[in-house]
This record gives C-alpha cells, structure tokens and sequence, in this order.
C-alpha cells in the first residue's frame, strides 16, 4: 500500500462557500472524504493537506521525498505565480498530477499559465472535484505500471 500525497494551496479552504458557481458546492472536508474513499478503494492511503502558505506546501512536498509514491496538487493561485512550489516538486521528483476545479483556461489570462504543468504528468482542470477522482487514478496506475 502506497501513500499518495493530496495537497491544496490557498483559499481552498473556503470550498463550499466562495464562488460556488465557479467551485462547486463541496467542501474542503468532502473532498478529502471523497479522496480517502477513492484512495482507499485503489489500495492506498492519502496524506491529506491544505495551506494558504507558499512554504508550508514546500515544505509539505520537501517531507513527502522518498516516502510517497505520488503527489496529486490543487496549488490554486500559487500555481500562476510560485517558482518555489516549481523547484520543489522538481528536486523531489514525485510523480506530480495537477488538479484544478475549474477551466483555467475559460478564466482570466493570467490563469492560463502554470508553474507546475511542465512538471506534472497529467493536469485536470475544469471537472470540479471529480478531477481530484481522476488524478488518483492516474497515481495508482503509474504506482502499478512502476510496480
């Protein structure tokens, strides 16, 4: 059984209230439910977290070296602006999925670029938070395929 990483970045924890029509109606604690429920059904466990600070993720993602077998992050506003959360998932080379909630790319411009795409091995935006579903599928089959 492996540990799959579960990170969110700012703001993610208003789900449910802010925005709804462009976040849905779920909250931070039904996501989490809805990914220990999927994690669990594949064969793994979730480390479940969320920050509204940029070093904290870096640190999240700096502990997660060698102990987790993938990292699946919603980074939210940090993903258009931080080249820290970049290095980190770069130096610690976890097989990285990056989930967004919604389109990014039906949203303002400067939502359309990501720090982390180029890192990543799929991004899922624009599925709300079935895309967080998807992502751990992706993570339990590449745990499979590296056996």
């Amino acid at each position: 059984m492996a540990v799959i990483q579960v990170l969110n970045g700012p703001n993610l924890n208003l789900l449910g209230t802010r925005e709804p029509e462009v976040y849905g109606h779920l909250t931070l604690a039904d996501v989490e439910t809805m990914c220990t429920e999927k994690a669990g059904s594949l064969g793994h466990d979730i480390e479940f977290a969320q920050s509204n600070h940029e070093g904290e993720l870096v640190t999240l993602i700096q502990e997660g070296r060698g102990r987790v077998a993938a990292l699946v992050f919603n980074p939210a506003a940090y993903t258009h602006t931080s080249v820290a959360l970049h290095d980190a998932i770069r130096a610690v080379g976890v097989p990285t999925w990056e989930v967004h909630l919604s389109n990014v790319h039906q949203r303002e411009a400067f939502r359309q670029h990501s720090y982390i795409s180029p890192l990543a091995r799929g991004v899922i935006c624009g599925y709300g938070a079935k895309g967080y579903l998807v992502a751990l599928e992706a993570a339990a089959e590449h745990i499979a395929e590296a056996g």
